[in-house]
């Protein structure tokens, strides 16, 4: 069982306008999977015209290929400082009219040059319930802490790591048999609930801003 905050209707999340997203991931991409599926179902109206990756051996390249989505690699090592990655990030972004930035598994520190580029447009998920157990790890600090419940957070990204304006949440409880292997496994089943919204969602806020 879980519980998901907020919790809203297929109606309330439509959207009239299509977003863009650009997508930035480092590993496996299941959630880049997520939302392209979500996308394919009509289930978010958005489209992915641009992934970009950081490392060569990622999979996410491959499933980015897949789904027809054009794929980059912009590896950081290439990089002297995050400042210097990020300023290439954004001018990809920029240079494919992108309307949200989500971060799907990105496993670097953004700078103030890709939060200032993209104002309250930069989306991350982390596997907890935040502000509980942020940084790497979250899954086996939720463990070692005995706690009864963790989770999934979608927020808006900040210069502070896993910090920032909380979108959704959903709530998954521990078992006493739970290692970091099986917790992680149904946290991501609510990560892949919860995304495509919290996606749908800023996209709502964001045009109504407009």
């Amino acid at each position: 069982m879980s519980f998901i905050s907020p919790l809203l209707t297929p109606e309330q999340l439509k959207l009239e306008k299509t977003v863009k997203l650009g997508v930035m991931a480092s590993g496996s991409g299941s959630n880049f999977e997520v939302i392209c599926e979500a996308i394919a179902n009509q289930q978010l109206n958005g489209e992915v015209p641009i992934l970009i990756y950081n490392n060569p051996d990622a999979k996410v390249k491959e499933r980015g290929e897949r789904w027809g989505v054009k794929t980059i690699l912009l590896n950081h090592r290439n990089y002297k400082k995050r400042e210097d990655l990020d300023q290439a990030i954004v001018e990809v972004f920029q240079a494919h009219n992108i309307d949200l930035i989500i971060m799907a598994g990105w496993m670097r520190i953004v700078t103030k040059v890709l939060l200032e580029a993209f104002p309250n447009k930069v989306i991350n998920i982390h596997p907890s319930l935040l502000p509980s157990f942020r940084g790497i790890h979250a899954v086996e600090q939720a463990l070692a802490a005995k706690v009864k419940v963790t989770g999934c957070t979608v927020h808006l990204a900040e210069l502070e790591v896993d910090h920032g304006p909380i979108l959704m949440q959903a709530a998954v409880p521990i078992f006493e048999d739970d290692t970091s292997e099986t917790l992680h496994a149904r946290i991501q089943e609510q990560e892949h609930l919860i995304f495509p919204q919290a996606i749908a969602l800023r996209a709502q806020q964001i045009f109504t801003e407009k």
